[in-house]
């Protein structure tokens, strides 16, 4: 599956931002897709996941209360709506996907497939 993610951009705090996943080249609902993100200097950090059917969501601490993960199957997409931004949520976010069962929960991972990065700069 090749990923695609897009909707970075510049943002002022405080601020809201909907990145989306587009996923081609394989039945897109066979795929568990969890978001990224990676600061300059930064390890690279887990942001949020979603199942396949999009029942089961999981946040890491950073996304808890402000950021809302969900999928449309029918459009292949995975969005991430991002709210009440800080400087610190800057970086780049990334969208990965993994091949799991029907009624696996979402998860930090590990991911197998990986999309290029969208900018996400969050101005004070």
């Amino acid at each position: 599956v090749q990923l695609q993610a897009s909707g970075g951009g510049l943002v002022q705090a405080g601020g809201s931002l909907r990145l989306s996943c587009a996923a081609s080249g394989r039945t897109f609902s066979n795929y568990a897709v969890g978001w990224f993100r990676q600061a300059p200097g930064k390890e690279r950090e887990f942001i949020a996941s979603i199942s396949r059917s999009g029942g089961s969501t999981y946040y890491g601490d950073s996304a808890k209360a402000r950021f809302t993960i969900s999928r449309d199957n029918a459009k292949n997409t995975v969005s991430l709506q991002m709210n009440s931004l800080k400087p610190e949520d800057t970086a780049v976010y990334y969208c990965a996907a993994r091949q799991v069962r029907w009624g696996t929960p979402a998860s930090s991972g590990p991911y197998d497939y990986w999309g290029q990065g969208t900018l996400v700069t969050v101005s004070s």
